[in-house]
C-alpha cells in the first residue's frame, strides 16, 4: 500500500511536469481515417432511441393504441396527446416527453440520454459541421476513405435536419458551424425550402458511400460488422422519403401550395426511391424477410441477444441498453394485470385493429355488418383475416400462458390461460380501467406467450427500425401514383409500379393482391395503399406522421380511440381454433374523441428557443 501511495505521488509528479508535445492538437481528431471515424462515430451514438424509456414506453400517437386512464399515469406521452397537450414534449417528465425532448433523466444507465430527439439533433447537425469544415485537414487518408466519412458527415447533416422539420416544420437549415461568440439570426425556412437542402445532402451522400461497407477496402477490417453504418441505398431511400413528405399535402400546404400532393415532389421522390429498390435487388442488399419469420424483424426470444431486424432493417433506432430494456421497460405494457403484474397497460385501439382486412384482400367496412362481397362475418370476425392480423393482434381465445393458469379477478376465480376479451373476460375485467378494455392486445412487439410464468418475461430484444424495406416499397408506390398519376405507372429506370410494389408486400404476407375495384384510379388506390401502411407499419411509430402528413388527424375516425364489444356465443369454446370462434353482439364503442385543431398538425417549439430572437418564429396557434 505505501508503495502503490509513493508511486501515486511520483505519476501526479510525472503529469505536472509534462511534456507541451503530450497535449492533443486540435486538428489530431482529423488528420487520419482512423481518428476522423472515431470522431464521426457519435453521429451514430446520438440517434434516438423511440421504443424504450425508464420503465414503460411511448411512441404511438396516431390512431392506434389506448392507454389506461387511470389516475396518476396522465403524463405518459401517448395520453397527452390525446388530449392535446403537445406542450408535454417540453414538460420534463420522462414518459411525458415520448423521445422528443430531454426527460430529465440524470441516470448513467446507458439509454438515459438517447431519447431526446430536439437536443440530440441540433448537437449532431453541429457535428458533422465541424467534420465538414475539417476535411481538408484530412491528408493521411485514401480517396475511399475521404469519400466514406465525407459521406457519412453529409448523410447525417442531412438526416437529423429531416428528423426533426418532420414534427416541427420548417426550421433553419444550419450548414456551417456557427460561432459561439456571435448571435443566432437565422430565420426559419418553409418546409419545402428545408427539404431542398436536405435533397442537397442525401444527393452527395449517395454519391459518395459505398452499397455494402463489407466491400469496401476499410470496411473488410470489421467485416460483418458494418450492416448499421450509412450506405448508398440508405442515402437514396431516404432522399426519397425527404421529398415524398415535402410533396405531401400537410407539408405542400403550409409552404405556399394547396392541401393537395405536389407532383414533382412525388416524381422526384419516386425516382429516388427507384434508384434504392433498383440496387437493393441487383445487389441484394436488403431483403424481405420471408413471413415465417416476420416477428423476428421487431424482436428476438432467447437468442443470446440477437440484434432483431433482418436484411430487412435498413435504419435502426439506437440500440443502447438493447439486452436489457425490455425487462424493465415494454414487458409490463402489453398483457393485463392477470397475466403480467404491475405496469401501465397499453392495447390496440379496436378501430385501428379494423384496418386489418380479410385475406382475400378486401377491407372491412363495417365491423357490425354482415359482407357478402368480402366474406366478413360479425359472428365470425376472426375468420380468414389479414395474416398479419394473427400475427400482430391478441383477440379472444388466443393462448397467452405456455401452462394452465387461473387467477383472482372481480372476486372470482378465472382461467386466464387464454385470452378472456369478451364482455366479462378475465382480461377484460382485470383491475377495472386497466384491464385489455378494447377487445384487442398487441402482440407484434411481443412474444404470444409473454408472461409471468414461463420465462417469456426474460431474454427478449426489441428494436425498432426508422426505416425498412417494405416500408420503402409502400412510399415508392405512394410517390409514384402521385406523381406518374395512376396505380399502373413506374418510376424512371424501374421495373414495378405503385400497384406492384403494394402487392409485394401483401403477396409477402399471403393477402390477395390489390383489388381491381381499387385499381381505376389513384384516389381509390390511395385508400387501399393508406390502410396497407396502416397494416403493414402498425406499432413501429410511423402512423401519426402518415396521419398528419395526409391531413387526416382531424378526421373521423382517425380521432377516435374505441372498444368491440361483444358476447361468446358458448361457454366452453374450442381454444384450439379461437379464430372460428362464434360471438354474438359485436359492437364498436367510442372510449376518447381528439380535440384537435389546425395547431396540433405541428409540435410547439421550446418557449427558450423562440425567444432567443424574432426570427426563430412559434408554430401558429400555440
Amino acid at each position: 500500500m505505501l508503495a502503490s501511495g509513493l508511486y501515486g505521488l511520483t505519476a501526479c509528479e510525472d503529469y505536472l511536469n509534462k511534456s507541451p508535445l503530450s497535449d492533443i492538437g486540435e486538428d489530431e481528431a482529423f488528420k487520419n481515417f482512423r481518428n476522423f471515424q472515431g470522431f464521426t462515430e457519435e453521429l451514430y451514438n446520438a440517434i434516438p432511441l423511440m421504443s424504450a424509456h425508464d420503465y414503460h414506453n411511448a411512441f404511438n400517437f396516431g390512431d392506434d393504441d389506448w392507454r389506461e386512464r387511470t389516475g396518476g399515469y396522465e403524463y405518459y406521452a401517448d395520453r397527452r396527446i390525446d388530449e392535446g397537450d403537445y406542450w408535454s414534449w417540453t414538460s420534463g417528465s420522462n414518459a411525458g416527453t415520448g423521445w422528443f425532448g430531454d426527460g430529465g433523466n440524470t441516470s448513467s444507465n446507458g439509454r438515459g440520454d438517447k431519447k431526446n430527439l430536439w437536443g440530440l439533433a441540433w448537437k449532431s447537425i453541429r457535428k458533422a459541421n465541424i467534420g465538414i469544415a475539417n476535411l481538408d485537414k484530412l491528408t493521411g487518408a485514401t480517396v475511399e476513405e475521404r469519400n466514406l466519412i465525407e459521406g457519412q458527415l453529409y448523410f447525417f447533416r442531412a438526416w437529423y435536419h429531416f428528423m426533426l422539420i418532420q414534427y416541427w416544420g420548417g426550421l433553419p437549415y444550419i450548414d456551417s458551424v456557427l460561432p459561439a461568440d456571435q448571435p443566432m439570426r437565422l430565420s426559419r425556412l418553409s418546409y419545402q425550402e428545408c427539404a431542398e437542402k436536405i435533397a442537397a445532402d442525401f444527393t452527395h451522400a449517395a454519391e459518395l458511400l459505398p452499397v455494402n461497407w463489407d466491400d469496401t477496402t476499410v470496411g473488410k477490417q470489421t467485416l460483418g460488422q458494418n450492416n448499421l453504418r450509412c450506405n448508398k441505398i440508405m442515402a437514396l431511400a431516404y432522399l426519397g422519403k425527404n421529398l415524398l413528405w415535402a410533396g405531401s399535402p400537410l407539408m405542400n400546404s403550409v409552404s405556399g401550395g394547396t392541401a393537395t400532393y405536389n407532383t414533382d415532389y412525388c416524381k422526384r421522390a419516386a425516382d429516388a426511391f427507384a434508384q434504392a429498390l433498383t440496387l437493393t435487388e441487383s445487389t441484394g442488399r436488403y431483403k424481405l424477410a420471408p413471413f415465417s419469420q416476420y416477428s423476428e424483424l421487431f424482436y428476438t426470444h432467447n437468442q443470446n441477444g440477437k440484434i432483431p431486424g433482418l436484411q430487412e432493417a435498413i435504419f435502426m433506432e439506437n440500440l443502447a441498453e438493447s439486452t436489457n430494456r425490455w425487462r424493465w421497460n415494454m414487458v409490463t405494457n402489453y398483457r393485463p394485470m392477470c397475466i403480467i403484474t404491475g405496469g401501465i397497460k397499453v392495447y390496440p385501439s379496436a378501430g385501428y385493429t379494423h384496418w386489418y382486412g380479410m385475406k382475400n384482400g378486401y377491407p372491412i367496412n363495417n365491423i357490425s355488418q354482415a359482407d357478402s362481397e368480402s366474406g366478413y362475418d360479425p359472428e365470425h370476425p376472426w375468420k380468414d383475416r389479414d395474416p398479419r392480423f394473427y400475427n400482430d393482434i391478441v383477440y379472444d381465445g388466443v393462448k397467452c400462458t405456455l401452462t394452465p393458469r387461473t387467477a383472482t379477478v372481480d372476486n372470482k376465480l378465472m382461467d386466464v390461460q387464454y385470452a378472456g376479451l369478451a364482455n366479462n373476460g378475465a382480461y377484460r375485467l382485470s383491475n377495472g380501467a386497466r384491464g385489455a378494455i378494447t377487445g384487442y392486445m398487441c402482440t407484434k412487439l411481443v412474444p404470444p406467450l409473454d408472461n409471468d410464468w414461463d420465462g417469456y418475461k426474460e431474454n427478449n430484444v426489441v428494436v425498432l427500425c426508422f426505416m425498412r424495406l417494405a416500408d420503402v416499397y409502400l412510399m415508392y408506390a405512394e410517390a409514384t401514383v402521385m406523381g406518374y398519376g395512376t396505380p399502373q405507372s413506374k418510376a424512371s429506370g424501374y421495373s414495378l409500379s405503385a400497384l406492384d410494389a403494394v402487392n409485394k408486400i401483401r403477396e409477402r404476407a399471403g393477402v390477395a393482391t390489390v383489388l381491381d375495384k381499387f385499381t381505376g384510379s389513384a384516389e381509390s388506390f390511395m385508400s387501399e395503399l393508406r390502410r396497407e401502411r396502416a397494416v403493414e407499419l402498425a406499432f413501429e411509430g410511423h402512423r401519426f406522421v402518415d396521419l398528419r402528413r395526409w391531413m387526416l388527424l382531424l378526421e373521423k375516425p382517425y380521432t377516435l380511440k374505441t372498444a368491440d364489444e361483444f358476447d361468446r356465443a358458448v361457454e366452453n369454446m374450442d381454444y384450439t381454433k379461437p379464430e372460428e370462434a362464434r360471438v354474438l353482439n359485436l359492437r364498436e364503442v367510442v372510449l376518447f374523441e381528439r380535440q384537435f385543431g389546425q395547431k396540433h398538425y405541428w409540435f410547439p417549439l421550446k418557449s427558450d428557443d423562440v425567444n432567443m430572437y424574432p426570427e426563430f418564429e412559434q408554430n401558429p396557434g400555440w
